[in-house]
């Protein structure tokens, strides 16, 4: 089996590729070669025991797309975007790379030539849905996004499950919560403090809090978005019906309770590491995004993720921070 990774050198896609190769199998197929896609060039892992190809090139370019399918991949994990704090702030370069490379992925796999189906698997976001929400937000909501990101992401949905209706490709969409604890350093994303704040004062280091604690957001950690990624990848898409983009599960929770998690994990002297400093234009875009959903055709399909909060920080100190607490 020939696997696809756009997207292939952010934090979910390292992490998604190392699990590929660890498990050397989707399903019961086995993984035969790997192509990893970026902007910039994905590193080759290391002892990789099947064929890696890397690539660095833009997804909005049209010749990129065609230059991915050629070798006509059997599993295509489509990731690459750029966030969702950059996509508000350059509305142009939001729509080339989210959309038309999204479009034109999409199409290189219908021109590719007859008896060619992949599964595509489309990283989505809960951006697509936009206040007033009911909470949880039901299986039914209707996408109303507020943001620019959240449309490119709708309309991306969209477009899976018409190329999926006439044949073309089988796809699945899986609405991601925010990732947190997100590793490495701040993106610019505008759900990032989320993460920061849990982040850096566990490495002992300073945290801006640009909202109030009374914020209700919708998490799972990386851990779970790749095991998401992974189980869409083998879904029979017979039982996931026309409705091709599912919410996927997580962990509810304020901002005030994610601070109550960390000290639960690491004490009062990590909990003093974090600084508010309120943002007006972070909490606007904050506002519009859901808080809490009730995934039960993502359940009843075989997703999981954490429980709680807590869960969530103790995924990142054992998978980050080798189990070890700053001293």
């Amino acid at each position: 089996m020939h696997v696809l990774v756009t997207g292939a050198a952010g934090m979910i896609g390292v992490k998604l590729v190392a699990r590929l190769l660890a498990e050397g199998a989707l399903g019961r197929r086995a993984i035969t070669r790997l192509t990893l896609h970026d902007v910039v060039e994905p590193a080759a892992p290391a002892g990789a025991s099947v064929p890696v190809e890397t690539i660095a090139a833009d997804i909005g370019d049209p010749a990129t797309a065609a230059r991915l399918i050629a070798a006509r991949p059997d599993v295509v994990f489509h990731l690459a975007a750029i966030v969702s704090g950059e996509a508000e702030a350059d509305f142009e370069k939001g729509y080339r790379i989210n959309l038309d490379g999204t479009r034109a992925l999409l199409e290189e796999i219908r021109l590719a030539g007859e008896g060619y189906r992949p599964r595509v698997v489309f990283a989505s976001s809960v951006a697509v849905f936009g206040a007033p929400l009911p909470e949880p937000v039901p299986e039914d909501q209707a996408l109303t996004p507020l943001t620019s990101y959240g449309t490119q992401k709708a309309i991306g949905e969209l477009l899976l499950a018409d190329y999926t209706r006439r044949g073309f490709l089988d796809g699945i969409g899986i609405r991601l919560p925010t990732i947190c604890v997100r590793p490495g350093k701040p993106n610019k994303a505008a759900s990032g403090f989320f993460s920061g704040i849990i982040r850096e004062p566990l490495a002992g280091i300073e945290a801006v809090l640009p909202v109030s604690e009374d914020v209700r957001h919708w998490f799972a950690s990386p851990r779970a978005a790749v095991g998401f990624l992974v189980h869409a990848a083998v879904l029979d898409g017979e039982a996931v019906g026309p409705r091709r983009t599912l919410d996927m599960p997580g962990v509810a929770a304020t901002v005030g309770e994610q601070i109550e998690a960390l000290r639960r994990v690491a004490g009062d002297a990590a909990v003093a590491r974090i600084r508010r400093e309120p943002d007006p234009t972070i909490a606007r875009i904050i506002a519009g995004w859901p808080r809490a959903f009730a995934p039960e055709r993502a359940l009843a399909l075989g997703f999981r993720a954490e429980t709680s909060f807590e869960e969530i920080v103790r995924a990142h100190v054992e998978d980050e921070l080798g189990g070890r607490l700053p001293t």
